[in-house]
């Protein structure tokens, strides 16, 4: 593994064949893999029911992002699958993950798709986010120039 890449995974989470997040030396960037809308024991919940998988994908997004030491308000930008041609599936997902965002309106990309990787899985989510581990004095441009 390149050194300064920290791979997250979550026990509490469905054993999937990836990290869930990675985060990069010096710790600041946090990309996480889709979530999807398992469950613990790794199945599908809320099978046809649009809004139902978008709060679970949710709950386990900020699972990983808590686990990777950042949170929803550290996200730069996120993108959305949904497995539909209906705008309206579209727009039921987005106003869960919306709501779960609150104020924190980071970009994010809606985007209908054929299938996802799941059998069952209509909604995933990931994202690109920026914790605050930098120790004092700050990042390397906080440090004055001599």
């Amino acid at each position: 593994m390149t050194a300064g890449i920290e791979l997250v995974r979550l026990p509490d989470l469905a054993a999937v064949p990836y990290a869930y997040a990675a985060v990069t030396d010096p710790g600041r960037m946090v990309v996480t893999a889709g979530a999807c809308p398992l469950d613990a024991n790794g199945a599908v919940v809320a099978e046809g029911d649009v809004a139902g998988q978008a709060r679970q994908v949710m709950a386990n997004l900020v699972a990983t992002l808590t686990a990777a030491g950042a949170a929803l308000t550290d996200v730069l930008k996120t993108t959305v699958y949904v497995a539909t041609t209906d705008r309206a599936d579209l727009d039921r997902a987005w106003d869960v993950v919306r709501a779960a965002f609150g104020e924190h309106d980071a970009p994010s990309t809606l985007v209908g798709v054929t299938v996802l990787g799941y059998p069952g899985q209509l909604v995933e989510v990931e994202a690109l986010a920026v914790r605050d581990s930098w120790q004092e004095p700050g990042p390397p441009d906080d440090v004055p120039l001599p």
